[in-house]
């Protein structure tokens, strides 16, 4: 399935910000599919630690030595979302159970990092009534239609070789 565009979440493990955006035809980017990447790989060697060597490495693209470990760690998951996103969709506060709220360090972090990329990002407040919850899913619905759409990646391939031939035959 070729998806429109790639959707960074905010709160990361939100169900129904994911369910959303897939409904639209986007591909929602969430924690959970960096986590289970992480326990099905088998560069584990003992899955309820879930780190390799590599981790804490990549930590640092995001955040400096300084600050605390989790906020580099959380980084090591989160950071590569971001820099896939095309979009992005953050809700502004959100209740403990909405989704992860972790350590507000990374999630200051994280907002920065995506609003700065430079992509489409649609802020809403959480919905606090029912006229708000209908103007909540309203407003990202609108904004996931508005997106722009993706070549498929089998369209991007056919162009990269038609282009590779047409050099070689020059």
């Amino acid at each position: 399935m070729s998806f429109l565009a790639k959707v960074f979440i905010y709160p990361l493990n939100s169900l129904i910000l994911a369910d959303l955006v897939e409904r639209f035809g986007h591909k929602p980017l969430t924690i959970m599919s960096q986590v289970r990447e992480k326990v099905t790989s088998l560069s584990l060697d003992s899955p309820p630690i879930n780190i390799t060597p590599e981790d804490p490495k990549l930590g640092l693209k995001y955040a400096a030595i300084e600050v605390p470990a989790g906020v580099r760690g959380r980084m090591s998951l989160m950071g590569p979302l971001i820099e896939q996103a095309e979009a992005a969709i953050i809700v502004e506060n959100p209740p403990t159970d909405f989704g992860c709220v972790g350590c507000n360090r990374t999630n200051e972090l994280i907002k920065y990092l995506i609003r700065s990329k430079g992509v489409p990002v649609l802020e809403v407040k959480y919905p606090e009534s029912d006229e708000e919850a209908r103007d909540f899913v309203n407003k990202i619905a609108e904004f996931l239609k508005m997106l722009p759409e993706e070549k498929p990646e089998e369209e991007e391939k056919a162009g990269e070789k038609e282009s590779s031939e047409e050099e070689g035959k020059e």
